[in-house]
């Protein structure tokens, strides 16, 4: 807490605000500069000119190297009301307009559109500074979902509401960022809270000789005590006030888990993440919160603390970059294994260091993503995962996994069994849903009916909100199409535990797709209950076991399993159904396209840590790069300080 009062006596630096005022030309009216986060805000009563003219702003950014955003001053900004009457008059009918969202503490409203590339910047028949001109409000376009999203319009709520205290929050984090540096000296340490020689409660601290940032903040679904389940962030030495930030990679609960305790226990500080993995985390966490609760357990957090996250997040696009402290610059980029997941690209001083921390990664193309992003301009220490990082950890091409996952579904079918997949809500099940609807349709696979439930119909709405997250050929298809990959005939969702009876029902062949993944709570368990005592069925795991898991413990030959019942009372289960698992569609990459991540980013690098993987499998993964591209590597694990620079 020190350190902060300490920054706070400093002057603030106005050479960059000085510049700022000297460059913009009169004609921009420009009436007040502001920090805005990690941006530099611009408020003008005449937006057109600036938007018209972005030259202005481009040349400016080179200059000061940091983020610009121009903002319309507030007393030009007309009611919502009044808005909303000038936009139905400029709006194409044909763009279908389903929903309006006006963020007062950015001054943006945004346009939900079943057709939003009627309305993009270059359309013809919608010019946004011209719109912007006469509303006083910036745009902001968006593809509206086939199925309204509850959490992104629960985001919506908060923020709204929140806007008073977002404003505020963020002219702080600016004075923060933005503050000149105590020392020139650099020195950057890495230590290790969760998720090396493991899978699970991923979480680091990167610190340098002006800030620390928490890097992810995740939980072991496996684990049974909380010196196994939660980062060690009572190791080290730092409170919570001491924080300059906190940086999310993606949403699963393994990495970001714990991340509303912190809020809970009074972090205040900002939370940078992509635009989707918002939305997306509080969807797995609030899931979270219910199903502890149905397990009667006491949850660590609470919905009051998740929807904090949402008023202290920042949320960024692939590629920008963005100042999080005095010394260091943050870039996210495509890490292709769910939407929104991001490798971390830490720009460490002036070019320092450079630091890269993959989270999860695919570094192959799939049905949903891009491969991973590799085209860094500089990386001398690389972070990468090693899930699948023993040499026998080969997966098998897409065109074999498809033909496996055929073969099994069609079996399982014509003995009239029913196919269980615990899944993911979050990445697989899409992928897996355009598979089944791509074979049934085609007719290499038995229609029949498909249920899915849990999470699984909201996450694929955030999916559809967020195409330009998704890979070039869906992303063409949400955005400049009427179709919704993500919407089949085939697929029925289960809204309420009553209309359990029909997927269920004696002698009907069927496809049950239910969350959770692992088999560590939500409705899958039910769905376990009544199909793993019967030998014509199949339990087909498609996704990563955690190590504790009841999924990991099935999978490797447990044949009784307890499960809480009615009334709370232990009942066992036999697994007598076959049970099987493909690896081919997971969202991680195999030994192979590990290894070739490491040797595309190769000749940048001085050193490659290990994490995220059993011991054994990180260990042979540091030790192949070592041998293969003679690149000092080093697998740590926990509460180990590693210095980089």
């Amino acid at each position: 807490m020190q350190r902060k009062q300490q920054q706070k006596e400093l002057p603030k630096g106005q050479t960059i605000m000085t510049t700022i005022l000297e460059s913009i030309p009169k004609q921009a009216n420009v009436t007040k500069i502001e920090y805005e986060g990690p941006r530099i805000a611009l408020y003008t009563n005449t937006p057109k000119y600036l938007m018209e003219n972005n030259e202005i702003i481009s040349n400016l950014v080179n200059v000061i190297k940091k983020r610009i955003v121009v903002r319309t001053d507030q007393l030009i900004r007309k009611s919502e009301e009044e808005s909303k009457k000038i936009l139905t008059q400029l709006i194409p009918k044909e763009a279908d307009l389903q929903n309006t969202f006006f963020d007062t503490a950015l001054g943006e409203v945004s346009l939900e559109a079943k057709r939003p590339w009627l309305l993009q910047r270059n359309a013809e028949e919608f010019n946004h500074a011209e719109v912007t001109e006469k509303i006083g409000w910036k745009l902001k376009i968006r593809k509206a979902t086939t199925y309204p999203s509850s959490t992104i319009q629960m985001i919506n709520y908060t923020l709204k509401i929140a806007a008073a205290e977002r404003s505020k929050q963020l002219r702080q984090i600016g004075d923060e960022i933005f503050r000149p540096r105590l020392t020139q000296r650099s020195e950057v340490s890495l230590f290790t809270l969760g998720g090396f020689r493991q899978v699970g409660r991923s979480c680091m601290l990167l610190t340098t000789s002006e800030s620390k940032i928490l890097i992810d903040c995740g939980i072991n679904p496996g684990a049974k005590s909380p010196s196994e389940s939660f980062p060690r962030l009572d190791w080290i030495n730092f409170t919570l006030d001491d924080l300059d930030a906190i940086v999310i990679s993606h949403a699963h609960l393994d990495h970001t888990g714990f991340l509303p305790a912190l809020c809970k226990y009074g972090y205040k500080g900002p939370i940078y993440c992509t635009e989707p993995t918002l939305p997306m985390m509080n969807l797995i966490q609030l899931d979270a919160i219910k199903v502890a609760s149905a397990q009667g357990k006491i949850p660590i957090y609470s919905d009051r603390d998740v929807k904090q996250i949402m008023k202290q997040a920042i949320t960024l696009q692939y590629g920008t970059v963005t100042d999080i402290s005095p010394d260091i610059k943050l870039v996210f980029a495509n890490a292709g294994h769910i939407l929104g997941s991001s490798l971390c690209h830490f720009h460490i001083g002036t070019g320092d260091h450079n630091f890269v921390y993959t989270a999860d990664l695919k570094y192959g193309k799939s049905t949903l993503f891009e491969a991973a992003s590799w085209n860094f301009p500089r990386v001398e220490t690389l972070l990468i995962e090693s899930t699948y990082g023993a040499k026998e950890d080969i997966q098998p091409s897409r065109h074999e996994v498809e033909s496996a996952f055929i073969n099994i579904i069609n079996n399982t079918l014509a003995d009239e069994g029913k196919v269980l997949i615990p899944i993911p809500a979050v990445g697989r099940a899409q992928e897996i849903m355009m598979v089944i609807d791509h074979y049934m349709k085609s007719g290499q696979m038995v229609e029949a009916p498909v249920f899915t439930e849990g999470m699984i119909s909201e996450a694929s709405s955030i999916h559809e909100a967020y195409p330009e997250y998704l890979a070039r050929e869906l992303r063409k298809k949400i955005l400049e199409t009427d179709d919704n990959p993500f919407d089949s005939e085939y697929f029925t969702n289960i809204e309420h535990h009553d209309a359990r009876e029909e997927p269920l029902r004696d002698g009907s062949p069927c496809i049950i797709m239910a969350t959770s993944g692992m088999l560590e709570g939500g409705p899958v368990l039910e769905y376990l209950k009544n199909i793993a005592p019967y030998k014509n069925n199949k339990i087909l795991f498609v996704s990563y076991q955690v190590n504790g898991t009841l999924g990991r413990r099935i999978l490797d030959g447990s044949r009784q399993v307890p499960l809480i019942g009615k009334e709370g009372k232990i009942e066992v289960v036999n697994i007598n159904c076959g049970v099987e698992k493909l690896d081919g569609f997971s969202g991680h990459s195999d030994y192979n396209q590990l290894l070739s991540y490491v040797h595309k980013l190769g000749p940048k690098l001085r050193r490659v840590l290990v994490n995220h993987g059993e011991r054994k499998k990180a260990e042979n993964f540091s030790m192949s790069i070592r041998r293969m591209f003679r690149i000092p590597s080093h697998y740590p694990q926990i509460q180990e300080a590693i210095k980089l620079f």
